[in-house]
């Protein structure tokens, strides 16, 4: 193999068999699809080996593919570990650093934290990342990241800032057309948004000693965004974040006496890039800020 290699196309093979398809690998790498197309055929010519057999539903790795998987991943990491010890030999405060966290944080917490830290830190410029994934930051698809639950890579440090409370609400237009539930039970005779593949509501109302199934739930949605906006609709009665809840004063909490667990926060950062100032002076300024706004 005289071929000159290109380390981008064992990045586009990765991304490849990880996600089964060449649009899924194109949206992660942020290319098109049909350069990653280019990218698999010119790594198997240089291999001389098929790496993926093409089907209606995407992608099969074939044993070779599997066989070299490991090899390139331990060059991922190689090269991923270069990436961080340059950035973490950057001094310059100005720049752009990546913050990943959920939606309803990415849409209703920080965006009063980012405009104050606009005021502290005006050199830097931010890429917020609003998903309910949990970013791999050490692929670098976030320089920090605010989490719900801990990381377990050793190489990534985590902080734990606060904790998000949670409540029973409906808007003040639901309630008066159907009054105002007093216990759990009372939920039976409502309407109610909860998830759909998420199914923490429906193991609560298990654990209470109800037995129903999703058809208890009048709109179902994953998207918690969606479901803030539909009890902010009248829709029905939903479990929402206090701090989500207390944007809209049209909107009130219910069933008082409902306990639900407490959510930690973490932020979370990569070990070396915690000596990059400007990466720095973010994480401190958040963790800050973050748990005033909770």
């Amino acid at each position: 193999m005289n071929t000159p290699f290109d380390w981008n196309l064992v990045r586009s093979f990765l991304a490849a068999l990880d996600h089964g398809s060449l649009l899924g690998a194109a949206r992660v790498l942020g290319a098109s699809q049909p350069t990653l197309g280019r990218h698999i055929e010119a790594l198997e010519a240089q291999l001389g080996a098929v790496l993926f057999e093409r089907t209606g539903r995407g992608l099969v790795p074939t044993a070779t593919a599997l066989r070299l998987a490991e090899s390139a991943r331990q060059m991922e990491s190689g090269a991923e570990q270069l990436a961080r010890q340059l950035a973490s030999a950057d001094a310059d405060e100005t720049g752009t650093v990546r913050i990943s966290a959920s939606q309803p944080l990415a849409c209703f917490l920080l965006p009063a934290v980012l405009s104050q830290m606009r005021l502290a830190l005006p050199q830097v410029q931010v890429e917020l990342v609003a998903s309910d994934a949990v970013s791999n930051l050490l692929r670098r698809d976030a320089d920090i990241a605010l989490r719900m639950v801990p990381p377990e890579q050793a190489s990534l440090v985590a902080r734990r800032i606060g904790k998000v409370t949670l409540g029973a609400y409906a808007h003040r237009d639901y309630l008066a057309r159907h009054g105002k539930p007093r216990e759990l039970a009372d939920l039976l005779q409502h309407d109610v948004i909860a998830g759909d593949r998420n199914e923490d509501v429906l193991f609560g109302y298990r654990q209470s000693g109800l037995t129903v199934g999703k058809e208890a739930f009048s709109l179902r949605s994953d998207d918690l965004v969606v479901q803030w906006q539909a009890v902010r609709a009248g829709l029905g009665v939903g479990f929402i974040a206090d701090f989500v809840a207390a944007t809209d004063a049209n909107v009130l909490p219910v069933l008082p006496l409902l306990k639900i667990p407490p959510i930690p926060m973490w932020l979370v950062v990569h070990r070396e890039i915690r000596s990059n100032r400007r990466i720095r002076a973010v994480y401190d300024f958040l963790a800050r800020s973050v748990p005033r706004a909770l």
